[in-house]
């Protein structure tokens, strides 16, 4: 028998990192996760130490390779936290002010001072001019400190998303590079080329030698070269981790989409080679580049999915635990025309409006418990449907299925439901930790431990699928009811 070969992930979330071994059948054999600290100096701003980030990273990467061998590691992948943005010293590795998460918002006032030039962002990069992403993060840091802009100026400073300073440290600092998925999210990458954008990069005030290298997602990002784990592992999988998970559930072909389920949920289609125009409340970014291909996306994100049913528990208090709302929902054999709209804290896409506030509408004196979290659950679903609806209005292709991961997908209520209203089948990942397996499966195919991704024991598993049984007349009747109901917490009804 020969020598058991493994795939590293890593796993770089917005509260984890965690690191997983994957072994040649692409299962999960080993895992490693550790928590680090949030940080909220001012109300906007969102921070994170990239330092203890690296330190957990470091510190997983040894423990899941305890034992192992150099050469039994045959690739390392990585996905990774979206639009968080680093700074750190070129020549130490180390981070010169804390990270800016994707959530921070300080970049408002610069976005406003911009306004316009929108449609120049939205034209090459497929995002709206968004204090969410980096372009914002890095300019309002540069703006505010003197030091920090003197560096860059001077071309002492790397400037990058989580992925690139993960892989600048992994490599002893040989290596400052990102994926093509990761550089679309930036808003300083024109996503038809692939390249930095001078204009961009002049307009936000970012010196273009401070940004890292973008590399095809299965290209070479140098070999391990630092203390404490195996040298000499090669890094070929890289992506950001919704495009990760896209990857993960095989969604290669053009129209091909899936959903992640948690507190929000992430819907993502491939479109194929050629990029869209951003529009109808959703972005365009790059899926990832696989065996020299450029797949792109459309992208739209919920804000309030699961986490409408935290809602119905802790403040609502109308169910004792989340894992309670699908018995309690099964009691009526529909919502009775009630509809929630949970806009707790506004609208994302398709309608990006922040002032819409949540209200449950269409209740009658029969109104029971059971009809009020029915439609909370049934919300996950309509608002799905919404982002779907508005990819077929941007190029996107008709959906045959949609693929779907996360928590609320055991939820075999809502899973029947979502088929009925996207009128297409729901197919239920058979494992959970989609994006690291993503990355993993990437890197070990480019390193070629793995044929192909069809030909993965573990991504072959099938979980459970739900068929459409629901009338197309009920189906636009139920949708009706949505978008009305949608209209009436509209910030401009």
């Amino acid at each position: 028998m020969g020598m058991q070969r493994y795939v590293v992930a890593i796993d770089q979330s917005t509260s984890a990192s965690k690191v997983f071994l994957i072994d040649a059948q692409g299962a999960i054999v080993r895992r490693y996760s550790e928590n680090h600290r949030q940080f909220y100096p001012q109300p906007g701003h969102v921070e994170h130490d990239a330092a203890e980030i690296w330190r957990n990273v470091q510190r997983g990467v040894a423990e899941v390779c305890a034992g192992l061998e150099p050469a039994q590691i045959a690739a390392l992948g990585i996905s990774n936290q979206r639009e968080t943005t680093v700074l750190w010293d070129p020549q130490t590795g180390e981070p010169l002010c804390h990270a800016i998460v994707w959530q921070d918002v300080r970049g408002q006032a610069l976005c406003d001072r911009l306004a316009a030039h929108a449609h120049t962002v939205a034209a090459k990069t497929g995002l709206q001019l968004s204090p969410y992403y980096p372009a914002a993060k890095a300019a309002s840091v540069l703006a505010a400190e003197e030091a920090l802009r003197a560096r860059a100026q001077a071309g002492r400073l790397c400037i990058g998303t989580v992925d690139s300073y993960l892989i600048h440290r992994l490599t002893g600092g040989q290596c400052f590079a990102t994926d093509v998925s990761n550089a679309s999210r930036t808003a300083l990458c024109d996503i038809a080329s692939l390249t930095w954008d001078a204009e961009l990069c002049a307009l936000f005030g970012i010196p273009q030698a401070c940004l890292p290298d973008i590399r095809p997602s299965d290209a070479n990002f140098g070999v391990t070269a630092a203390p404490g784990i195996p040298a000499g592992i090669p890094i070929t999988g890289v992506m950001g981790d919704s495009h990760a998970a896209l990857f993960g559930q095989g969604c290669l072909q053009p129209g091909m989409a899936k959903a992640t389920f948690g507190t929000g949920s992430s819907v993502m289609m491939n479109i194929g080679p050629r990029p869209a125009q951003a529009g109808n409340g959703l972005s365009a970014s790059v899926g990832f580049g696989f065996q020299g291909h450029t797949c792109y996306v459309l992208e739209g994100n919920v804000t309030c999915s699961g986490d409408a049913l935290c809602w119905l528990r802790d403040e609502a208090q109308m169910v004792e635990t989340v894992a309670d709302v699908e018995a309690i929902a099964a009691g009526v054999p529909g919502s009775e025309g009630v509809y929630l709209v949970p806009a707790f804290s506004g609208l994302g896409a398709p309608y990006f409006d922040g002032d819409a506030r949540a209200a449950f509408i269409g209740m009658s004196r029969g109104t029971t418990r059971a009809h009020m979290v029915r439609a909370a659950l049934e919300s996950m679903a309509y608002q799905d449907a919404d982002v779907i609806a508005a990819m077929r209005q941007s190029g996107g292709e008709a959906l045959a299925e949609l693929r779907v991961d996360g928590g609320p997908t055991r939820n075999a209520l809502l899973m029947q439901f979502l088929a009925d209203v996207l009128g297409c089948s729901v197919r239920c990942a058979a494992q959970s930790e989609l994006s690291a397996l993503g990355a993993g499966y990437m890197a070990g195919i480019a390193a070629g431990l793995y044929i192909s991704l069809g030909e993965i024991p573990a991504h072959a598993q099938a979980g459970a699928t739900y068929a459409p049984g629901m009338p197309a007349a009920e189906r636009e009747t139920l949708l009706a009811g949505w978008r009305a109901a949608v209209r009436r917490c509209r910030s401009d009804a």
